[in-house]
């Protein structure tokens, strides 16, 4: 590795001896080579096994840290995609020291299209590993964070594995208010419409076939919150998702129905609420009652952690700053 500054350009170069790896580094017709410079304002310039960084010397040193640990996963044998890129800049914008090997290399499932589902961010890393050491885990963020994604992939392994016997994915149904009698059809007619994100994450993990024969067994339910009560839920992995849009009532009915052999994980967007404003939301209520508790975890997810189009953390960031401007206003 040579360093050298000339006519106020800063010039880092790294060796890659490996030109395989390194062709897959920079990417299909240099497309990651382009990601980097956008995102890092450097100049790359490969010649050989050598590239070369060219630009502010904080910003070349980032990018630096950044290609050798992503050259270090492919050595690994992990597939690099363009938005993995763009994942691994956030994480060393914020955090320089941070390790993306034990990131990008934790497989937390394989799909049935053979993609694997690995978490990319730290937040998620975190997520990830509550849930594995924890019975009851809280995921709070905003939309695009891959909180229910990730939880679903999370119970799909489970149940695979066996370590619990039935899978439980439930939302409450604001917009019906819960009183489900009322909307026409028979009963998979009428909650289908506030079920149907929770179907698409669980058909993009399974077959869609294996999926449909597993739901008309019961092993996999996908349920309003409301049809939960009064049971006790043993051996079972269950996913309370938007709790953003629980009651009080219906978060303390929610979390005591937790069995023996049982995983509980709460996702949503505590700014998301769509309860009406005489109504305190279950999620940001129980932020505060169950913090201090042993063996429940909370997990907090921001903007950075938005694994959707770039501009959605964008368009979060700018909803966020209105929110901070209007609590200010509102102060005065």
């Amino acid at each position: 590795m040579e360093t050298k500054a000339h006519q106020d350009v800063f010039t880092d170069k790294v060796h890659f001896p490996d030109n395989d790896k390194l062709k897959v580094l920079l990417g299909e017709q240099d497309k990651n080579r382009k990601i980097v410079e956008k995102l890092g304002r450097v100049r790359l310039n490969a010649r050989g096994p050598i590239i070369s960084i060219s630009g502010e010397p904080q910003d070349c040193a980032l990018v630096k840290n950044l290609l050798t640990q992503i050259y270090g996963i492919i050595e690994k044998g992990y597939s690099i995609y363009p938005n993995d890129i763009d994942y691994a800049h956030r994480i060393l914008s914020r955090d320089g020291s941070a390790d993306l090997e034990t990131i990008f290399l934790d497989t937390v499932f394989i799909s049935s299209k053979k993609r694997v589902i690995t978490p990319k961010s730290v937040a998620q890393k975190l997520y990830i590993d509550s849930i594995r050491k924890f019975d009851i885990v809280f995921g709070i963020g905003p939309a695009g964070t891959g909180k229910t994604y990730l939880a679903m992939a999370m119970a799909v392994g489970a149940l695979l594995e066996k370590s619990v016997s039935r899978i439980i994915l439930t939302r409450p149904a604001v917009e019906a208010g819960e009183r489900l009698g009322f909307l026409p059809g028979d009963l998979s007619e009428k909650v289908n419409p506030y079920l149907r994100p929770v179907y698409d994450a669980l058909y993009d993990m399974m077959d869609f076939g294996r999926a449909s024969a597993l739901i008309s067994k019961g092993i996999i339910e996908v349920a309003p919150l409301a049809f939960m009560r009064g049971r006790t839920l043993n051996d079972s992995f269950v996913i309370l998702d938007e709790a953003q849009n629980t009651s009080s009532e219906q978060m303390k009915m929610f979390l005591t129905r937790l069995g023996f052999g049982s995983k509980a994980v709460i996702t949503g967007d505590v700014t998301q609420t769509d309860l009406p404003p005489d109504k305190i939301s279950g999620l940001i209520e129980v932020n505060d009652l169950l913090k201090g508790i042993d063996d429940i975890r909370f997990v907090y997810f921001s903007e950075i952690d938005v694994v959707r189009h770039r501009l959605v953390q964008e368009i979060i960031k700018a909803y966020n700053h209105l929110g901070g401007r209007q609590v200010r206003t509102d102060s005065r």
